[in-house]
């Protein structure tokens, strides 16, 4: 059995910006004491929620160092190092060891994509490269490619691939990692709406996007799932349902700073092309954060 890098819910954490496009590490620690404060078990640092793509190698580092030293230790720091570039996400995963990162969360492959065997050996290169465990993140609705659950059985025979963040929608095929991975895969919900049917299936826990506005009440639906008193988390989730349905009525990380901007923080624009939400899905998410108790 391999060690879990967590249990519980992790945040996906955005990256906030002031208004020339600069990165606010200010409020970046703030989001972070806030999420620590209020039971998060991981931070996710420079992922998709963080807008990584837009991000150039410096700021990227950066980020990723500003993470680590303002986390202290209180929760493990996850670092998204993936790339299409086999050479780059080596290069990043190396970066995010030395600065002190606890584990890397490496996306598969996007626009020249792979095979599942240039899946194997894409990931297989960059886990030599380090000593960190690896959770590899399949979300094929982003990068064009699915990781196979014959695939996850090759890639769990590598000693620090760890765990999958499983972001496909697909609960079937999901299943089907966890039977055949066992205890030498660990999975991780990629989203927020399956987090009971994912962590039902021996998932621990969820790697959120609702945390960010949530933090505690996202730990503890996954930390009911943990006990497995899935009653009482069934009645929790289904009171935060309809907001993490809503966090993605435009393209993530778009809904969510939005949230965030309105409870107060300073979250700031997305970079483009990433661009401002409609009025009608501002007022609607609004609502719906009212409902949850987030706005008055």
């Amino acid at each position: 059995m391999k060690k879990t890098i967590f249990t519980g819910a992790g945040v996906a954490i955005a990256t906030p910006f002031f208004e020339d496009g600069s990165i606010n590490y200010d409020e970046l620690g703030r989001l972070i004491d806030f999420n620590i404060d209020n039971g998060t078990d991981a931070i996710i640092i420079c992922g998709t929620t963080g807008e990584s793509a837009t991000m150039s190698d410096e700021e990227h580092i950066e980020c990723i160092k500003y993470a680590v030293e303002k986390t202290a230790k209180r929760v493990p720091v996850i670092a998204g190092t993936g790339s299409n570039d086999t050479k780059y996400a080596i290069h990043l995963s190396q970066e995010a060891e030395k600065l002190g990162a606890d584990a890397l969360l490496l996306v598969t492959p996007y626009y020249n994509k792979t095979s599942q065997a240039g899946l194997i050996a894409h990931y297989k290169m960059i886990a030599e490269s380090v000593s960190l465990p690896i959770i590899v993140y399949s979300v094929a609705s982003r990068t064009g490619v699915n990781i196979t659950p014959e695939t996850c059985v090759e890639l769990a025979k590598i000693p620090n691939i760890v765990a999958i963040k499983e972001a496909s929608g697909n609960i079937s095929q999901i299943a089907q990692i966890a039977a055949l991975c066992g205890d030498s895969l660990d999975i991780y919900s990629g989203n927020d709406d399956q987090i009971i049917p994912i962590m039902a299936l021996g998932a621990k826990g969820v790697i959120s996007v609702l945390s960010n506005v949530m933090p505690f009440e996202t730990h503890e639906v996954a930390t009911l799932c943990l006990e497995n008193n899935y009653p009482e988390a069934r009645a929790k989730m289904w009171k935060l349902q309809q907001l993490a349905k809503d966090l993605f009525c435009d393209v993530n990380p778009i809904p969510v700073k939005y949230a965030l901007n309105v409870m107060g923080f300073k979250a700031g624009p997305c970079r483009m092309p990433l661009y401002e939400m409609s009025d009608a899905n501002k007022a609607k998410l609004e609502a719906t954060m009212k409902k949850a108790g987030i706005l008055k």
